[in-house]
This record gives C-alpha cells, sequence and structure tokens, in this order.
C-alpha cells in the first residue's frame, strides 16, 4: 500500500505545470534548507520542523521529480549536479515569493498601504488633487496608485482587480458593483467667444439643435449624458469631432470647431462662453464605486470611508 501511494504522487512528463506547481511547491522549502546545510538535522533545527517530516519530504520531492536531488553519505548529504541545478531556480522562485509577501502586507500596511483609484479626466485638474491632500492630512503616508480613464473601462478596471475604487459618471447600476452617489455637476453648453450665442448667459438646448457639436468617444459616460440631453431637448446631435478628454474639446470649441456639453473647467478659458442650460436640466451625478463582496484592507477603508464622508461636498465651490 506504500508503494502504491508513492506512486500515485510521482509526475509524469506529460504532468501540467499547475499540477507540478500544487505537488512541488510546499517541499521546495525543505529542499533549500536541506542543500544549505548538506545536513538534515541541523536543517530541521533551521525550519523547526520534524527531522522525520523534513527527510519524508525531501524523499518524495525526488520521487515526485523522478531525479536523484542529492547525494547521501550517512547523515550527510551532497547536492547532485541536478540538485544545484534545480536549487538555483527553487532559491529564485523562494525570493520572488518573499517578495511578492512582503509587498502585498506593504499595500495592506494601515498607516503605509496602497489604494488603486481611478477617476474621470474632468476630475484630474483640481477635484482629485484636492480630495488627496485633505485626506493625507490625517493618512500622511499612505500611498496612492491613480488611474485616470473613462467609466466603462474604470468599472473593468474594478472586476479586474487594477482598481480598489473609482469616481465616475453616470453612477453605474450593476448587480456585481457597490456605487453610491456623492454629488452633482452641472454641466454648460460652451461656445466660442464669437460664436452667434456669445452674448447669451443661459439658453435652452433646444436653441442649439442646428449647432456642430464636438463630444467625447462613444462609451464615455459624458457622451452618453450629452445624447441623452439632446434627446430630451429633440434632436439628434450632428457630430463633427470626437475626443478622449473634456479639455481638448474646449479647445476645438474655442477654435471654432462646434459647440459641446461640457463641465466647468479648472481654469476658465477666454477663448470660449459657457451658457447655463436651462432645459432640459443639464447636470451630472458623480459617484463612488467599488467590487461587491471584495474585502478591503485597511487603506482602502479609510480613503473609502472619507469618500464618503464628502458627499455633497465632493466638487470644489
Amino acid at each position: 500500500m506504500q508503494h502504491q501511494q508513492r506512486s500515485q504522487g510521482r509526475l509524469s512528463p506529460s504532468s501540467d505545470t499547475e499540477d507540478i506547481v500544487a505537488l512541488l511547491a510546499p517541499r521546495l522549502v525543505h529542499f533549500a534548507g536541506v542543500a544549505r546545510t548538506e545536513h538534515v538535522t541541523r536543517a530541521a533545527q533551521e525550519l523547526q520542523v520534524p527531522q522525520s517530516t523534513l527527510s519524508r519530504s525531501v524523499v518524495r520531492l525526488e520521487q515526485d521529480l523522478g531525479v536523484d536531488l542529492f547525494a547521501r553519505h550517512g547523515r550527510t548529504l551532497s547536492l547532485t549536479p541536478a540538485g544545484r541545478a534545480f536549487l538555483v531556480s527553487v532559491e529564485r522562485a523562494l525570493a520572488e515569493i518573499g517578495r511578492a509577501a512582503d509587498e502585498v502586507r506593504a499595500d495592506a500596511d494601515p498607516a503605509t498601504g496602497k489604494v488603486a483609484f481611478g477617476f474621470l479626466h474632468t476630475m484630474g485638474a483640481e477635484t482629485v488633487p484636492g480630495l488627496l491632500h485633505t485626506f493625507r492630512a490625517d493618512h500622511p503616508r499612505i500611498r496612492f496608485s491613480l488611474v485616470q480613464n473613462h467609466g466603462d473601462a474604470m468599472l473593468e478596471g474594478l472586476r479586474t482587480g487594477e482598481l480598489d475604487l473609482c469616481l465616475t459618471s453616470p453612477v453605474p447600476d450593476a448587480p456585481d458593483l457597490v456605487a453610491r452617489r456623492l454629488d452633482e455637476q452641472k454641466l454648460r453648453l460652451v461656445v466660442p467667444a464669437d460664436h452667434r450665442l456669445a452674448g447669451r448667459r443661459r439658453i435652452r438646448l433646444a436653441e442649439a439643435a442646428d449647432e456642430t457639436f464636438v463630444t467625447l468617444e462613444p462609451g464615455y459616460g459624458l457622451r452618453r449624458i450629452t445624447d441623452a440631453l439632446c434627446d430630451r431637448a429633440g434632436f439628434r446631435p450632428r457630430v463633427a469631432f470626437e475626443g478622449e478628454e473634456a479639455e481638448t474639446l474646449r479647445g476645438l470649441v474655442a477654435a471654432g470647431l462646434g459647440v459641446a456639453l461640457l463641465p466647468p473647467p479648472a481654469v476658465p478659458r477666454p477663448e470660449v462662453v459657457e451658457l447655463t442650460v436651462t432645459s432640459p436640466r443639464a447636470a451630472r451625478e458623480i459617484g463612488v464605486a467599488w467590487l461587491a463582496g471584495q474585502p478591503d484592507t485597511p487603506p482602502v477603508t479609510a480613503f473609502k470611508q472619507f469618500l464618503l464622508s464628502r458627499r455633497g461636498r465632493l466638487l470644489p465651490d
């Protein structure tokens, strides 16, 4: 029966890599310890495991590989050529695992850990820097990995684990995500300074039905909001240019290439005029989202609670 159990554990040349790793991984530390000392008793003392356990682990490793890693000389051992070659890779692998463990522990540290945080391009100039400045007053050593992108890409980042949290618009409604509305941002119709509407302060969006629009590309939340507002105003916008960043669109408007529905700029541009839209109500909700059921590290918990505490005052005045 004992022989049968050993033969079942032995790897065949056609074994899958995942099978090999699953079978060998628990024994690699034992192998490396014996290889360093070339003595089972001393290795057992260093590793703080029973000598019998260590001996069996090394023998099983050799059986699984089908290769002699050690030459036995009484109570001492010496590495065979195959054992020396194997040790180089094992030590490299164990060092990499150690570095990975140190990294994840560091990222989860309550005082110095890391938050992977995504946000819209339009929030990068003023809103997010202000939020981080305020948060770090109480958490000065927490680190951030910052990702600017459009809403759909950030939601995918949550699902793949690239992001812990994101600020996005519209606020998503998906069963695998948790989202909380934090604030609302008014949108304005931006026109060139020499435009026929530039002397106005307010406008009904329907009055811009014949204008050429510049917008973000399909898939961006602000593009969906623009299309929806124009639809409510009774027209479909005639789009001449599509971009990936709101300030680029504002530059296109300044160059006389169209008009755009945009949030307020971080810094006003004299080449454009920003009109309040009275009808339909032009605004976008800003919310924070995260993956449902995902356990948070202490730094992520702290920053999530901070963002939720900013409800109604997320955006700069």
